[in-house]
């Protein structure tokens, strides 16, 4: 198994944002330490109630800068939003600058939020992420390059910078769409999903996924990550005792409506499931704020590190997920725990965990 730290930078109680990135940096700094694979951010836009991450290619660099080994990106950049030559180049110069660390995740966008201000469709954001790995390829190929296609047109332009890693770095795309899983497969492009959808409605649709990259005739395994939050402490009682309710509400933000009642807010973020024909999703999103039921189903992991190997190992083989990405740091954890967490993680439940293969 591979292991990540997950960030999407969440608000802190009394923290500036200058404060909030320099605990981040705290934090990667200690994950490289301790040999975690990967360090990740998301891409969130006008929710200064939740996320204070809204330039991952500036969180890729910052984190390059203060890291040696763990690799880095974004989880992903918002494809819809950037002009496609613009971005090419900043993943170019940003794995340089990296000297070959960037993995680069690329993803269409989950809230309508964040379109409007930038005068664009919600509606018509899928093509142009589905496009981009295509423009990739071409755009880091022969220079100078062209490309038309139906989302991205570029008429011989030469770069100034090509990415250290050829064709490009490793590509993303998180999903549960089996449609988009059989796009992934064919292009040799890394997957997973996040705790809102049951595991064992996503194990069968990774396990075509990955039959699907076998018959694509791909010489490496593919990789999939499931992320949800995680803290480790020294037993059980105590790790519950931190945690867990602040982890049932640690992704209250994500909700629309900020100021309006709960229930309203989770009822209309579970109807954005249910349109896109997600109810599995939509079903699991009403749960994941009851400290009960995400401990007992694990949908988080917290506890000791024994407890949270064993949970870990078991939901990887249920899950079919062979990379981990948790979010260490959420809600109003004090910082001394959020620090204690990530080393008893990376010293005693990651070494378990290396050589499980969980497909």
């Amino acid at each position: 198994m591979k292991f990540a730290h997950f960030a999407h930078v969440w608000t802190k109680p009394g923290m500036t944002p200058h404060d909030r990135y320099e605990q981040l940096w705290r934090e990667l700094a200690l994950c490289d330490e301790l040999g975690f694979d990967y360090g990740f951010c998301v891409e969130h836009h006008f929710t200064p109630h939740e996320s204070w991450m809204s330039a991952p290619s500036l969180y890729t660099v910052g984190a390059g800068a203060r890291t040696k080994t763990m690799r880095l990106g974004p989880m992903g950049y918002v494809v819809p939003l950037y002009n496609s030559l613009r971005l090419a180049e900043e993943i170019a110069i940003i794995d340089q600058m990296l000297n070959g660390r960037l993995e680069v995740g690329l993803v269409p966008g989950i809230m309508g939020s964040y379109f409007e201000p930038f005068g664009l469709e919600y509606s018509t954001r899928k093509s142009p992420t589905m496009e981009y790995p295509d423009y990739l390829r071409a755009a880091y190929g022969e220079q100078p390059f062209s490309f038309e296609g139906e989302s991205h047109k570029t008429r011989n332009a030469h770069l100034s910078v090509l990415p250290v890693q050829q064709p490009h770095p490793p590509l993303w795309m998180m999903s549960r769409d089996p449609e988009t899983l059989e796009f992934l497969a064919a292009n040799g492009i890394n997957t997973g999903n996040f705790l809102v959808f049951p595991r064992e409605v996503a194990a069968p649709r990774y396990r075509k996924y990955l039959a699907d990259w076998a018959k694509a005739g791909w010489d490496r395994k593919p990789n999939i990550a499931y992320a949800t939050t995680i803290y480790v402490d020294e037993s059980d009682d105590k790790a519950l005792d931190v945690a867990l309710a602040r982890a049932s509400r640690a992704y209250e933000g994500i909700l629309p409506g900020q100021g309006d009642p709960f229930e309203s807010r989770l009822a209309r973020f579970c109807a954005q499931f249910e349109a896109r024909g997600e109810n599995p999703a939509a079903a699991m999103i009403t749960k994941i704020f009851d400290p009960g039921f995400i401990v007992e189903n694990d949908l988080v992991f917290i506890g000791s590190p024994a407890t949270v190997t064993e949970k870990l190992r078991a939901a990887a083989a249920s899950g079919v997920f062979n990379t981990f990405m948790g979010e260490f740091n959420f809600a109003d954890l004090p910082e001394e725990d959020l620090m204690r967490s990530i080393r008893l993680f990376g010293e005693r439940v990651a070494p378990e965990l290396r050589d499980f293969e969980p497909y």
